[in-house]
């Protein structure tokens, strides 16, 4: 039998007008089964932690730090002059998540960079959050938004998973950035299913709600259904306008 479509609010995004701690509430309120965010740091882990207690819902990730957006960075872990910044940002987030049980982070790549430098830094993480009980995501990025990304593909991302071998080294899917570097993102999910930890959706090409565009959600969503997913699915979009008046997509997704 096919499990109703839950879904996690991407709180990098949704209420950004909000302290993160009445996001989470926020969230529950909205229907969330999830959360999951970007870079919470300047929150305390305790304020967070008390958040998700309160509301009952899970963190399934978090980010590392990217560096100086404002300078062009997005991740530090391809950069090997910055490598030490890297892993002092590995600890913060694996830190971070494991004092709020967060089940993942994200360790971002980088710009222009060197895969192999990646792969020590992935080393490294995958070392660091074991001893923790976290898992680490990698995320293919399209180009499109992020120019220069290292990691773009999630054929790339599943040969970094494959030569690591690490048993808490996942993928992060996000239909969003599959379906602008790759085409067919049903054929790409199949393809590397069992090796996806998390799953996020945006219209195409906007990144606007899921309810739009040239990806069908409510029928890719059915797919992927199908094949046996059934965690929460990260609405990682920007919204069109408030948040809360936007979150029609969620009933019109499963009806």
């Amino acid at each position: 039998m096919v499990q109703p479509l839950r879904f996690s609010a991407n709180l990098g995004f949704l209420w950004t007008d909000r302290p993160l701690v009445a996001r989470i509430h926020a969230a529950k309120a909205a229907g969330f089964a999830a959360v999951e965010c970007h870079w919470p740091f300047e929150t305390p882990a305790t304020e967070v932690k008390a958040a998700l207690s309160e509301t009952g819902l899970p963190m399934l990730a978090l980010n590392t730090h990217p560096g100086d957006l404002a300078a062009g960075d997005f991740g530090l872990c391809v950069l090997i002059d910055r490598l030490p910044e890297a892993r002092a940002a590995i600890e913060q987030a694996v830190d971070y998540a494991a004092q709020i049980g967060a089940r993942a982070v994200h360790v971002m790549a980088g710009r222009n960079g060197d895969i192999s430098c990646f792969l020590e830094a992935l080393e490294f993480a995958c070392g660091r959050a074991a001893a923790k009980g976290v898992d680490i995501l990698i995320e293919p990025l399209n180009t499109h938004d992020v120019p220069g990304y290292t990691l773009t593909t999630t054929e790339q991302a599943a040969a970094i998973i494959g030569r690591l071998e690490r048993p808490n080294l996942r993928m992060m899917f996000d239909c969003y950035h599959v379906a602008r570097m790759e085409g067919d993102v049903l054929a790409r999910f199949k393809a590397v299913q069992p090796l996806i930890g998390h799953l996020q959706i945006a219209a195409v090409p906007d990144r606007g709600p899921p309810d739009h565009g040239t990806l069908d959600y409510k029928a890719l969503l059915a797919d992927i259904a199908a094949l046996g997913w059934h965690q929460a699915i990260g609405a990682e979009y920007r919204p069109d306008g408030a948040t809360q008046a936007g979150l029609g997509w969620m009933q019109r997704l499963t009806d």
